[in-house]
This record gives structure tokens, sequence and C-alpha cells, in this order.
């Protein structure tokens, strides 16, 4: 640690005098590279339909998204995070549109990989949620209650069919205890050797899902509090991460991003992995809200909120605003 002198000798602010002075000391550099676009595919639609809670999303038809594709690869974006929303006559208690070849989601995979190969990380959020009828993350037992082992043979199920549709990575999210693990399993035996896997390491039982649940159609009944993580735990995401890390995950992710900064702080300063932060959807719906009603600066507080991800030790972000931040950039 450097000797610093007392005033008036020392002043930091002569660093801070002007737009190029302050640029060129920047400790932190947000890049299009670093960014992921989440996006939402919907079956049954001929067009795309707007989020309510979410100004500027939408959930897209097929054609759209492989458009929002292509506009995130000629923006620099590095990838794309995609959900599918089935028709809600499809969906059931085991999720089987997850695991249908055609599905929504695994067409959808094939049609972004059709449409820019290997231009843009094509991502795949595996996990059931979107495809049951009570909405949780798993198969449930004769108790109402997510039976984690049966949920991981569907996992397994689902790794095979989103390979085969051309994912690049898979984001398991549900939370299940033995996840990583079970799907690098299937994913190996099945040739699938070279898709990586993104763990939803630290997914914690979050206030600001709200909005992503309009944006999936989701028909969750209760909560997701027995497998997500409680908000008041730290070191608990220091487990997960050890456990994620032994069974084989390539890369690990804290979700929310913004209100577990200092969880994002020790996971990137634990690992030798790249590590990635998810700004959910109420992170997203606070800003646009309040830039909305003229009390915010939208666009510093956009960049100002991806500034502090970066700065915690995220090397990857997920973040609605991914295509616009990047053109910016």
């Amino acid at each position: 640690m450097s000797t610093y002198g007392s005033f008036p000798g020392s002043r930091p602010r002569r660093l801070r005098t002007t737009p190029v002075m302050r640029r060129m000391v920047a400790e932190t550099r947000l890049h299009p590279a670093d960014l992921v676009l989440p996006a939402f595919v919907r079956e049954g639609i001929s067009e795309p339909v707007a989020v309510g809670a979410m100004p500027g999303v939408y959930q897209h038809t097929r054609d759209t998204l492989k458009k929002a594709a292509v506009e995130a690869v000629e923006a620099g974006v590095s990838g794309i995070m995609l959900y599918g929303v089935p028709e809600e006559a499809k969906k059931d208690g085991l999720g089987t549109a997850g695991t249908d070849p055609d599905g929504i989601l695994q067409v959808a995979l094939r049609d972004v990989r059709a449409e820019v190969g290997d231009d843009l990380i094509v991502m795949s959020d595996l996990c059931l949620d979107e495809f049951t009828d009570h909405g949780h993350c798993g198969v449930l037992d004769d108790k109402g209650r997510v039976d984690n082992d049966a949920t991981l043979e569907r996992y397994a199920e689902m790794a095979q069919v989103q390979a085969d549709a051309g994912a690049h990575v898979l984001g398991p999210s549900g939370m299940m205890d033995g996840q990583i693990g079970v799907v690098r399993d299937a994913l190996d035996q099945t040739g699938h050797e070279d898709v990586a896997m993104l763990a939803y390491t630290a997914k914690y039982s979050s206030a600001f899902y709200g909005p992503f649940r309009e944006a999936v159609g989701s028909s969750l009944r209760g909560d997701r509090k027995t497998y997500q993580q409680d908000p008041a735990n730290s070191r608990e995401s220091l487990r997960e991460l050890a456990l994620d890390l032994e069974e084989g995950a390539d890369m690990v992710m804290v979700k929310p991003a913004g209100p577990y900064l200092d969880i994002l702080a020790k996971v990137a300063a634990a690992v030798d992995v790249p590590v990635a932060a998810y700004q959910i959807s109420g992170e997203y719906a606070m800003i646009e809200a309040a830039a909305e009603r003229g009390w915010i600066d939208r666009d510093r507080a956009i960049m100002e909120s991806l500034t502090g991800i970066k700065r915690a030790g995220a090397q990857m972000i997920l973040t609605y605003w991914a295509t616009e931040v990047a053109r910016k950039l």
C-alpha cells in the first residue's frame, strides 16, 4: 500500500478534472463483449407481445427472436440466453414441453443457431418452471414438495435435447442439489462434451423476480424458498460454489446482481473460472419506472448499475439492456 502525503500536497481531484482524464484513469471499463442478452420466445403468437412490467422487453415470435439475435451480434454482444414460453395447454406436472425436441425452446435454439452460427454464444435456460402447470422448477412429490432427485432425471433429459438443438452453453437454474454433476454426465454420455455449463451457483429467493414471471407466463403456486437461497445467507453461497466447481461447472453466476454485490465479490475472489451476474427483471423495471417518472437519469442509471456489477467482479453480465448498451459503448 502506498503512503500518500497530506493535504494540500495530496489532491485526488487532480485525476477528475476532465472527461478524458477520468476516462484514462478509470479502473473499471464496460465492453460489449461483457454482455449477454436474455430473451423470451413465445409459442403461438404472430406478433411480439410487450411485457407490461418491463418496458422495451417482449415475448418474441420465432422470427423476431432471430432478428434480436442478429442485432445483438451487430452490436458486439457476446451471448443470448433463451427462455421458452409454451402454450398454456402444453404445461403439465412434469414439464414435458421442456424435453420435447419440438418444444418452443428447442425450436428457438435451432432457429438462432441457424441464423447466427457461432457469431453469438447461444445459451439455454435449463429449468422446468416455464413448462410446469404448477410453476415450480422441478417435479412435485405426492405431498406437493419439489422432489430433488426426480427433478435431476428431468434435467438430464433437458440437457440432451437442448444440446441437440444447438446450445453452446446450458444454464441449469433450478438450484437442485447435484444438478451440475448430473447435467455434465448427461452431456458427456451423449457426445456433447463441448457444451459448456453456466451454473446458477448463488440464486437467491428474491422479490425482484416479479416482472420475469410475467415474461415467462409463470404458473407458480407458492414460492421457491425451499430450493433458492435465503437472502440472509452469505457463507452458503461459497458452499454452493465449491459443489458446483467440483461437479464440473465451467462458469458460475450470482443472481440477482445489484442486491448481492457482496456475494458477487466473494465468489469472484474465490474462483479461477469466469463469473457472471444476472441483472434481473426487477432491477431493470425499477430503473425504467423511475426514469419514466423523471426521478432519475435513465442512461446514467443504467451505466452506473452495470459498472457497479462489473466492479464487484462480474466478467459477464446478463442484462435486458445488453444490445442497447453495447451500441452505446
